[in-house]
């Protein structure tokens, strides 16, 4: 029988480690090492940050924007799992410098910081655009449903959610009138009524909330062909309730518009309603405006050398294809009727074969 050296995954071992040896020069980690230490002007994120005489020295937001964009391109969109992965794994100790943030750090830099984080993304779009990286040729958009943090079963009408608010009310009196009965019958059960206390006061809370909404809120209107009250939401507002292929979710339509020509996203929005048709304008018109102002092109969809625009069956309707027509944009979108034969051909050819 060989014989062979021990070895244990796991245990603990004490290294000697060179954080800027893990970054090797090929890797996505060095690129966004290099790109964040010595092309982007990250003094955008400054006037944010008030400790110069007085508080606790704040992380760099170089550190913060290497875990998040590296987290990102690992498909980790979690505050705590980066700041796990910043204690244990040795890419992101040696971009954090070992510094491991704590989650709610991170989380508050991605949410608090939107005007800086937009400035950036224009930054490294304009270095994608000197690297020759974009064509300007073909824009692709697209979208995908994603959800929010915010719960289906806080969504309704304002009619529905005060007959929602009503109904807890009269929860709460019966509650209530059978708490007191109990107090006064000699067997009491104190576990019971302590139990029942605390049933009242979830839902008394759950009613004010409710109230609190009701009184500050407005209904909010679809934009179909005849306006119609849609679903609020308590928790966040400005999401919706959409169909996706797993069921119903509460979020968002987060919509991209990408360059053809190495994939590089030029913009990105999340909208708050479960149909892309009316998201198409505004991303057009905000790829256009960006590439303006940032001097990449003065009109990308006009011109000799416009750019084609494509998009699917999602993004197809009537007030589209004439704001298409009226700004002379070159695009190219599937409609319902050519979709359902394209499907009735590929049937077709999937019998034959």
């Amino acid at each position: 029988m060989p014989k062979f050296i021990p070895y244990d995954y796991n245990q603990n071992t004490m290294v000697v480690v060179n954080f800027e040896d893990q970054l090797q020069p090929g890797t996505f980690e060095h690129a966004l090492h290099y790109l964040i230490d010595h092309r982007l002007d990250l003094s955008v994120f400054y006037p944010s940050i008030r400790n110069d005489d007085t508080g606790r020295p704040a992380y760099d937001p170089a550190i913060l924007l290497k875990i998040v964009f590296f987290a990102y391109s690992k498909g980790i969109t979690s505050s705590r799992e980066i700041e796990w992965q910043c204690r244990n794994n040795i890419i992101f100790k040696a971009l954090s410098c070992d510094s491991a943030p704590h989650f709610t750090t991170i989380a508050s830099f991605v949410s608090d910081q939107p005007g800086p984080i937009s400035e950036i993304f224009e930054q490294i779009l304009l270095i994608c655009d000197e690297q020759g990286l974009l064509g300007h040729e073909l824009i692709a958009i697209d979208g995908c449903k994603m959800s929010s943090s915010a719960a289906k079963e806080s969504s309704g009408t304002l009619a529905e959610l005060e007959r929602k608010r009503d109904k807890l009310r009269r929860r709460i009196d019966h509650l209530l009138k059978a708490h007191r009965k109990a107090d006064k019958s000699e067997s009491r059960d104190d576990a019971r009524a302590e139990r029942t206390r605390q049933t009242i006061g979830t839902l008394n809370a759950a009613s004010e909330r409710i109230d609190r909404f009701l009184k500050s809120a407005s209904p909010r209107m679809g934009r179909g062909k005849r306006p119609r009250e849609v679903k609020s939401n308590i928790t966040d507002n400005e999401s919706a309730k959409m169909q996706t292929s797993k069921g119903t979710i509460q979020g968002y339509n987060g919509i991209a518009a990408v360059d053809a020509k190495h994939q590089v996203i030029v913009d990105a929005q999340a909208f708050g309603e479960g149909q892309e048709q009316h998201t198409l304008q505004p991303v057009i018109e905000a790829v256009r405006d960006r590439y303006h102002r940032l001097g990449i092109r003065k009109n990308l969809f006009k011109g000799r050398y416009k750019a084609i625009v494509t998009a699917d069956t999602g993004f197809a309707s009537e007030a589209n294809m004439e704001y298409l027509y009226r700004n002379r944009v070159d695009a190219y979108i599937m409609d319902d009727f050519i979709q359902c034969n394209l499907l009735k051909y590929n049937d077709i050819l999937i019998s034959l074969i």
